[in-house]
């Protein structure tokens, strides 16, 4: 089979095109022949050594794909099955080991794009409103790089739970797309963005802030969330929030601030299953629409990451197996 992989720490060349062993599942897992492998920057986090990671690797966690073997005791899955995952390594490949207890059936309604784009920010979208945070009906959140993966989900999901969304973009394009996310205003970046936020809240500032940007936006976050409220630093596409004080907390109006993680939230069987099942059902009835913004052969891959990287894509982006 050929794969995608990471041969040092570095920028998106050091991503290249190789052929590999075939792969034979191990006891409890399945082998599946990959159709769409996702991208998403925790992969990059890895490939430049932000997270911990030991090249020469394959990198990718997420895809869809179709069963074409069974591991020892594997059960309530046959060979043709069609599949997505969001947590099993090397899926930037033609075949991937996953375990089964972590595959998805995918229902005939639901495209392969989709399928192997929407399991990571979907379920990360579903964690971050039901986990990490608990707004309440009628809460106004702030949502950054709304027209991203995440955040068009997340917003889509916010507006189902009763909340005011305001997002934040930086292109015209984006608003657009935010906005038929359901978004309720939609804002560029700037110095200002804090004092924006609180016009559009009466002063009060929002319930809670979901930061995927990081450095960028961090100080905005804490300036437009209301007393009492929380900021959720999720990611880091702008680069990692530097030390700060924690009294600053204090003077805001008593803010939490919490950087979650997926895997935290899918590790216990039931927990997986239950947030995995209410998004595949989500997707599948249309109550949430995985946009994919761009589509590129596997072995582009390192374009593919210079697009998400420069924030020159919307949406999820789709490696074509």
């Amino acid at each position: 089979m050929r794969a995608i992989v990471v041969t040092a720490h570095g920028g998106p060349d050091v991503l290249t095109w190789q052929e590999r062993p075939d792969l034979a599942p191990r006891p409890g897992q399945v082998l599946v022949q990959n159709k769409v492998a996702g991208v998403n920057f925790i992969d990059t986090y890895l490939r430049r050594g932000l997270y911990p990671s030991d090249p020469p690797y394959v990198p990718g966690t997420e895809g869809s794909g179709v069963v074409a073997a069974l591991g020892d005791g594997v059960t309530g899955l046959s060979v043709g099955d069609r599949v997505a995952w969001c947590d099993a390594p090397g899926s930037y490949a033609e075949q991937v080991l996953v375990n089964a207890t972590r595959a998805v059936r995918v229902p005939a309604e639901v495209a392969d794009e989709v399928a192997g784009t929407m399991l990571l920010q979907g379920l990360t979208a579903d964690y971050l409103l039901r986990g990490a945070a608990h707004p309440r009906p009628g809460d106004t959140v702030l949502v950054h790089a709304g027209a991203g993966g995440v955040g068009l989900i997340l917003t889509q999901l916010a507006v189902a739970a009763g909340l005011t969304v305001i997002s934040t973009v930086s292109t015209d394009e984006k608003e657009v797309l935010s906005r038929e996310a359901g978004a309720a205003h939609v804002l560029r970046y700037g110095n200002d963005l804090a004092d924006r936020v609180r016009g559009l809240t009466g002063g009060k500032g929002v319930a809670v802030v979901y930061d995927g940007v990081g450095a960028d936006t961090f100080d905005a976050s804490i300036a437009a969330t209301a007393v009492r409220g929380t900021v959720v630093l999720f990611g880091a596409a702008s680069g990692p929030v530097p030390l700060f004080d924690l009294q600053r907390l204090n003077t805001a109006g008593s803010l939490s601030v919490t950087r979650p993680t997926l895997a935290h939230f899918i590790a216990d069987p039931d927990e997986f299953a239950e947030r995995s099942g209410r998004l595949v059902t989500a997707v599948a009835d249309g109550t949430v629409r995985i946009r994919v913004g761009a589509h590129y052969p596997l072995a582009d891959t390192a374009q593919a990451h210079r697009d998400l990287e420069s924030r020159a894509t919307t949406g999820s982006i789709a490696l074509m197996a």
